[in-house]
């Protein structure tokens, strides 16, 4: 018989051996299927075979996690480790029963809670196939989280989905981006964006709730000036080991260590807007930055601090924020909403109460209102005066005519910084009875975090069984008085609800009267769609299906993305587009506006678009012609014609439809914008829209939106109708044309017209040679005359689409 001491010291034995057993399974170097991590252990990690990286639960608030890989050379514990990528940065789980798991089907799931129903994020790689019957997950000592099979065949990695860092090796593409975090305490996605746009340059980008805008390279410079290679489509960039930072487009960058091999680096989207690289020695905690995108003037990052509000920056005291005089903050603590007036003009734009303050040294980016060169500070105050939606006017010593003054009428004060560097002088409009002093007028707050971290508290706790009688007499009390409550509730929603249908019925009989349209519901039209088997086409706005209506009739569904917009908003619209009515114009049959659902019925085009069509033999030159006199004829119907003043906005070959005839059709309006005639600006139009090679350069620039974008998409599209090259074509198509010059159309376009006039050189060297030199001189000239002009960079210089159509018509019957 064992001595009594035996039995005293079986408890500690039986917890040593469970401990070892715990931390024996702890740091795996990798998870097999049916595996899984658990939150509640902090140990339950992945480690790479170096300990270089960890992957697990990191805590991104109280009680609050997100699955991460991070450093952990020198090891660390919770906030003081750096993340590299997360997986679910924006729905942090339970720090109780939630999960990581390798399932069955080769799927990783993160589950909140332990519920298998409360999948928060997943891999997408399940599947019955036998490749994934020996799948494993792994940490390699490059910090890549990869996925593989028996045959070791790459299943899925981290690097092909990075959040807001860039590790050594790891390739940023033409489909992947950075995200910065939303601030410094919380690892939610942000407003900034590192990205390969289509012309092969790589941008920073700041997406904000009401405007966006390119700030990194400075929009103002052309991307010749940086040397960089356009429509390169690699479009690929690599951070090496050693520092050395080397995207497709012939721009490269080395930090300031560069050849320290022993560094460990990462490339950061910091929550400020601002590009930075990162390095730091084995075994040091201490991160420095050995490069910058935009170093000295952090005020140029757009969004800093929000609308109508000043960036100012002192190395000594850092970056901080102010409202403008006359403006106070939306929300204290946040500058990112920008301030608001303090003040109402009592009846619109009564130049009696108005007057100007003048701001030394401060300009804000953008939206000026028809700049006007070499005039007087009297014009320039005028102009802002009468126009009501001008909020001031920068006037400034102007840099393209020596010795006169140029005017930039504002109407929004956005991205506005004060610095030394900005010449001219700032005129803000405010009412006559506000009183400045001296402080207000300078008074800045310092663009500053709290000195206690910012949690983001998810309350995920579980309560534990348990019997109490008092507890369960008191909970069955309150459901007996909680169903009468609902009883009674009903009964009111019963009576107030069928009144209000009343109204709303009588509300949407009305738009349909309005506008002649069929109702359609999303059963008919998934029907009709054969559910929706059949795509003909998509864009910004969403997908077209072929569909064969009830009567027969053949139509095209188009199915709305992102609709938001409520029923009756989504009906007024309907009703808007019904009012516009042209020949050249796609008609609208009939919509759908069900629960979630919207959807537009159109009429069938037979031959598609013009991007399809451009290059084929059906489209001679008496077709081309036909068609830019017809999509010439719609735009200016929308532009002059139509009870509401429309900007298309996306005006490009794919938006442009023809039927059985060949006659044209515009198109998409999913990202056109109805407006009030003669209402030539609009802050509505903040964010960047249409297709890169078509955009006018108005909405790089953030200056105002008017009807001529519309045209000068217009004249690209010509050029490529004319020459059939595309304002995406590549150097080398070029080349083989003849001309060895890495240049864009519009420039090619007017080099080869000047030479013509110089040279006498022909003619046909322009024309497509589709064509095989099977069309009217006297017409292509006119035309490409006309594109040229439509395309000119001054927006006052382009003419109407009225213009347009005269120029035209001259010709049409000629020949």
């Amino acid at each position: 018989m064992a001595p009594p001491s035996s039995f005293l010291l079986l408890p500690l034995f039986l917890f040593l051996f469970l401990q070892s057993c715990r931390l024996s399974t702890s740091a795996l170097p990798s998870l097999t299927k049916r595996a899984s991590l658990s939150v509640e252990n902090p140990d339950d990690v992945l480690v790479s075979p170096s300990g270089a990286y960890s992957a697990g639960f990191f805590p991104v608030g109280d009680n609050a996690y997100g699955f991460a890989v991070w450093f952990s050379d020198p090891p660390c514990s919770g906030a003081a480790c750096t993340p590299v990528w997360m997986a679910n940065r924006e729905f942090p789980v339970n720090g109780r029963r939630s999960t990581f798991s390798l399932l069955d089907s080769g799927n990783l799931v993160l589950t909140d809670a332990g519920n298998a129903t409360a999948e928060v994020w997943s891999s997408g790689t399940s599947s019955p196939c036998a490749e994934l019957s020996a799948a494993v997950l792994r940490l390699n000592d490059i910090g890549n989280l990869v996925l593989t099979n028996g045959s070791g065949k790459v299943l899925w990695q981290s690097f092909d989905w990075p959040t807001d860092t860039l590790l050594p090796q790891q390739p940023l593409t033409r489909n992947t981006f950075l995200i910065s975090a939303r601030s410094r305490y919380s690892y939610s996605a942000g407003f900034y964006k590192l990205y390969f746009d289509n012309d092969n340059v790589l941008r920073l980008h700041f997406d904000g709730p009401s405007t966006s805008s390119v700030y990194w390279p400075f929009p103002w410079v052309l991307s010749s000036a940086f040397d960089r290679i356009l429509y390169n489509s690699s479009r690929i960039a690599v951070l090496d080991p050693l520092g050395l930072f080397q995207p497709s487009a012939n721009y490269s960058f080395y930090t300031s260590d560069y050849g320290v091999a022993a560094m460990q680096r990462r490339m950061t989207l910091d929550f400020d807007g601002n590009l930075r690289v990162y390095s730091r020695e084995p075994g040091s905690t201490v991160w420095a930055v050995t490069w910058e995108a935009i170093s000295g003037v952090p005020c140029f990052i757009h969004g800093v601090c929000g609308n109508n509000s000043l960036c100012s920056y002192d190395p000594a005291k850092e970056r901080r924020c102010s409202c403008v005089p006359g403006y106070v903050r939306k929300i204290p603590g946040d500058w990112s909403a920008g301030c608001v007036p303090d003040f109402t003009f009592s009846d619109g734009c009564v130049t009696d109460e108005i007057k100007f303050v003048k701001l030394l040294y401060v300009d804000f980016y953008g939206y000026d209102y028809n700049p006007i060169a070499n005039t007087t500070l009297e014009k320039c105050q005028q102009t802002c005066m009468n126009q009501c939606n001008c909020r001031g006017f920068l006037y400034r010593y102007s840099t393209s005519k020596p010795g006169t003054f140029d005017c930039f009428p504002k109407i929004e004060l956005l991205n506005g910084h004060n610095l030394p560097s900005s010449i001219g002088e700032f005129f803000i409009k405010v009412p006559k009875n506000k009183t400045f002093t001296v402080d207000q007028l300078v008074k800045r707050t310092q663009y500053s975090c709290p000195p206690t971290p910012e949690v983001k508290v998810v309350d995920m706790t579980y309560s534990k069984k348990g019997k109490n009688g008092v507890l369960n007499f008191m909970l069955w009390f309150a459901c007996v008085v909680g169903g009468i409550e609902i009883v009674v509730v009903f009964l009111v929603w019963f009576f107030l609800i069928r009144n209000q249908q009343d109204v709303t019925s009588a509300h949407q009989s009305y738009l349909l009267a309005a506008t002649g349209f069929n109702r359609f519901t999303y059963d008919e039209l998934k029907k009709a769609t054969r559910n929706f088997s059949k795509e003909i086409g998509r864009g910004a706005g969403g997908i077209v299906y072929k569909a064969l209506l009830p009567d027969d009739r053949v139509a095209a569904v188009k199915v709305l993305s992102n609709a938001t917009t409520g029923e009756a908003d989504f009906l007024a619209e309907v009703s808007t587009i019904g009012r516009v009515n042209h020949m050249n114009l796609i008609e609208m049959w009939g919509y759908c506006a069900e629960g979630k659902h919207r959807l537009l019925v159109y009429e069938f085009m037979e031959h598609g678009s013009l991007a399809q069509n451009l290059s084929s033999p059906e489209l001679h030159w008496k077709r081309r012609f036909d068609i830019a006199v017809g999509t010439a004829k719609g735009l200016a119907y929308l532009h002059e014609e139509c009870l509401e003043w429309v900007l298309h906005c996306d005006v490009k070959p794919q938006n442009i439809l023809l039927d059985s005839d060949y006659q044209p059709k515009v198109a998409d309006f999913g990202l056109s914008k109805l407006m009030d005639r003669g209402k030539v600006t609009s802050s509505d139009f903040s964010r960047i829209r249409g297709t890169r090679g078509y955009m006018a350069p108005e909405w790089v620039s953030n200056l105002s939106i008017t009807s001529k974008v519309d045209v000068y998409s217009y004249g690209i599209v010509m050029l490529e109708v004319a020459t059939g090259i595309s304002p995406m074509t590549s150097v080398h198509s070029l080349e083989s044309r003849g001309d060895a010059k890495q240049i864009q159309l519009v420039p090619w376009a007017r080099n080869k017209v000047n030479e013509l006039g110089r040279t006498g050189s022909r003619l046909e060297e322009m024309v497509d040679p589709a064509l095989k030199g099977d069309y009217d001189r006297k017409k292509m000239e006119v035309l490409i005359e006309v594109a040229l002009w439509c395309v000119e960079e001054n927006k006052d210089a382009r003419p109407t689409m009225s213009q347009v159509v005269e120029m035209l018509l001259r010709h049409e019957n000629d020949g």
